[in-house]
């Protein structure tokens, strides 16, 4: 029987320490939270590696947008891939497409190949093509090994449908792992209803600033955001609970 697992977004170091504590699998780490996560720095992930023993997925996705790349964001990817090879990343979660949307399958073969022996995980790239049945199809013939998807929805409870589909359709090739708006609260819903047995969430709070001056004129600033340990302990209890 396959062991269930999670898998938490972080955005800070912070997060990772809380993710491993809290009884996390893995992390998948990134920064900026507000354009979905793009590649973390290189400070960071290689800190990240140093603090936790659990698995490290650092996200390879130069900006926000879209997943269609032109050269030199290309070479970008590539640079950051050997990057976290050098680390010592368990592997990288990565999405390429062309410009009608589709997934691009060339690149995500040269991904899986650079990035050899860490493994490629697919990012919502797959939410992001006209079709993701036949997306699928092309990632498990690039040789991914786990596909993040909220089933092409706003979150992974509104679009179970397609992901309890895409768990079917995959049939243990590649594992299905239904992120965006996961919580304590109905991942044991989308367990039952999907059948998926590998779970992605944030369980992003915000962060207290314990800075006492503040420039209300300065407007970038902006929030940070952490991990909620009890958030992360209950949804890893649930999953537990079936293994």
């Amino acid at each position: 029987m396959k062991k269930y697992k999670f898998e938490v977004c972080a955005f800070t170091i912070q997060s990772c320490l809380i993710a491993q504590i809290a009884g996390a699998t893995r992390v998948e780490l990134c920064d900026n939270p507000l354009e979905g996560g793009t590649t973390p720095s290189f400070g960071l992930i290689k800190l990240a590696r140093n603090k936790i023993n659990i698995e490290l997925f650092p996200i390879i996705r130069p900006r926000g947008m879209n997943y269609y790349y032109d050269e030199d964001e290309w070479k970008i990817i590539l640079e950051d891939v050997e990057m976290c090879k050098q680390i010592g990343c368990d592997g990288i979660s990565v999405g390429v497409q062309k410009l009608n949307g589709e997934i691009d399958s060339d690149k995500m073969k040269k991904l899986v190949e650079v990035a050899y022996p860490m493994t490629v995980a697919s990012n919502r790239v797959i939410d992001a093509t006209p079709d993701p049945f036949i997306a699928l199809e092309v990632l498990i013939d690039a040789g991914c090994k786990r596909v993040l998807t909220s089933g092409k929805a706003v979150t992974a409870p509104a679009g179970v449908n397609i992901l309890k589909q895409l768990v079917q359709q995959a049939h243990g090739r590649i594992s299905i792992m239904p992120g965006a708006g996961v919580n304590s609260s109905n991942i044991q819903q989308l367990i039952d209803t999907t059948g998926a047995h590998e779970f992605h969430g944030s369980a992003r709070v915000l962060a207290n600033n314990p800075v006492l001056y503040s420039n209300t004129a300065v407007a970038d600033s902006g929030n940070m955001f952490v991990a909620d340990f009890q958030e992360i302990q209950k949804m890893v209890e649930v999953l537990e609970l079936r293994n």
